[in-house]
């Protein structure tokens, strides 16, 4: 099981349908954008990478009180931040921090995605590390911590999320 947890509006469920979409047997063209809404509750999807199924749970960004109850049976998070909306900075490192402290996520591999780098306004990779002082949080953590850049929008970035769920469901 891994979770895709993070604030409201940061595109979990667009990531979840675009990934679900490329291990799809159909062209690897991720096509029209489809549409979402924010999750009330879970979203739950099976992904099949080079024939090795992951279990994908969205939480939804609203449901942070009750995030904890889904951390029994999780071996990886996918953690999504909107590197877009510099107001939602603090409370999103507030929230990872939350995640990396719980003691049930102590062995779980961990995966930091800076979304919405197609956006005019997105901050970059470095600006991010540095407002999130993620060198720190890496340093302190128990858990394996990955960063990446993505547009769930445009697709870039997925195929090294993919590659990252599957190397953690391998081990």
């Amino acid at each position: 099981m891994c979770l895709v947890l993070g604030p409201s509006g940061v595109g979990k469920t667009l990531l979840t349908k675009r990934l679900q979409k490329l291990c799809g047997k159909e062209s690897p063209d991720l096509g029209d954008v489809p549409p979402t809404q924010p999750t009330v509750g879970t979203n739950l999807t099976d992904l099949t990478i080079q024939r090795t199924r992951v279990t994908v749970r969205e939480v939804g960004g609203s449901m942070v009180p009750i995030w904890p109850s889904y951390y029994t049976d999780c071996r990886s998070v996918v953690f999504m931040v909107d590197s877009a909306n510099p107001n939602q900075v603090s409370a999103s490192c507030v929230q990872l921090l939350s995640v990396l402290s719980a003691p049930a996520l102590s062995a779980v591999s961990v995966l930091v995605v800076f979304n919405k780098t197609d956006l005019p306004c997105c901050m970059s990779l470095v600006e991010m590390k540095s407002l999130f002082r993620l060198d720190d949080i890496i340093s302190c953590a128990k858990q394996s911590i990955a960063v990446m850049e993505a547009s769930a929008l445009e697709g870039t970035g997925l195929h090294e999320v993919l590659q990252w769920l599957h190397s953690c469901a391998s081990h």
